[in-house]
């Protein structure tokens, strides 16, 4: 009985091994893609929520995939503007079209501050097609590149137990993968694994990092050659020209590309440092 109860402990923990061992930690940066890269200085709108402003002039917009049809992106094209498009690929979110794809028990608690989101957990296999079709998604209608939002789950209360590696090799299979269909691919803050990742993201989306002096782990992107596309959200950046002028002369002197934007991407407010 001593031995058959070792084999169920083995057993088990062979299972569990396998399961944290889903994605590559060791996998290298797929490079061979010719894929659209933003240069350093690129200028852009970002707006996930309300109807498109298309009437910027910029380079790029960084809009919601499943919210964006292929003939808005077509139109988007035509004006000579290069498409990113958004998915949260850490987060199971209860008002998408796949919702229904999400086994229960891969998902944890509901995210702060976003009740129709849970985390998720990010070592399970069953995540593999269902990233994949999403990036699929993206190719069909037509995407340049790739934002991937809330991909650092191991920092956060998720429900699960995480680690750092976990996550690393979450975001190096998500990356890869987007390479692999032609799509650019951007690091969503995730500060801490920066220098882990640099070599398989093309670009980084950030929030606020001015806001909490976090800025200079960004540089090594644009140390890289890449770019980093930077928003900030503080009542005073838009109520306070002497505030918005320092902050423009900072994100210019990082070489980043920032907006200042109302929280909830909705276009209500805008402005630019580029």
């Amino acid at each position: 009985s001593v031995k058959f109860l070792f084999l169920i402990v083995f057993v088990f923990i062979s299972c569990v091994s396998s399961n944290n061992k889903t994605f590559d930690l060791n996998v290298h940066a797929y490079t061979k893609s010719k894929r659209y890269i933003p240069s350093l200085n690129t200028s852009w709108h970002w707006q996930l929520q309300g109807n498109i402003n298309t009437s910027y002039n910029v380079e790029i917009y960084d809009i919601d995939l499943f919210d964006t049809s292929a003939d808005f992106i077509k139109n988007l094209h035509s004006q000579g503007k290069k498409v990113i498009c958004y998915f949260s690929a850490g987060t199971y979110e209860n008002y998408r079209i796949d919702k229904n794809d999400f086994p229960k028990h891969i998902l944890g608690k509901t995210m702060e501050d976003w009740e129709e989101e849970k985390w998720l957990d990010i070592r399970s296999e069953t995540l593999i097609p269902i990233m994949g079709a999403r990036l699929d998604l993206a190719v069909i209608k037509g995407c340049d590149g790739i934002e991937l939002d809330n991909i650092d789950a191991y920092s956060n209360d998720s429900g699960f137990d995480l680690s750092y590696n976990d996550q690393l090799a979450y975001n190096k299979f998500l990356a890869n993968e987007s390479r692999k269909r032609g799509l650019s691919v951007g690091l969503k803050n995730d500060l801490n694994q920066i220098k882990d990742l640099i070599e398989y993201f093309d670009f980084a989306v950030n929030e606020q990092c001015f806001e909490y002096n976090e800025c200079e782990y960004l540089k090594i992107f644009i140390d890289n050659g890449k770019a980093v596309f930077n928003a900030e959200y503080l009542q005073k950046y838009k109520s306070n020209t002497e505030e918005q002028n320092n902050l423009c002369k900072k994100a210019k002197k990082f070489k980043f590309n920032t907006l200042v934007l109302d929280i909830d991407l909705n276009d209500k407010y805008r402005f630019s440092c580029n």
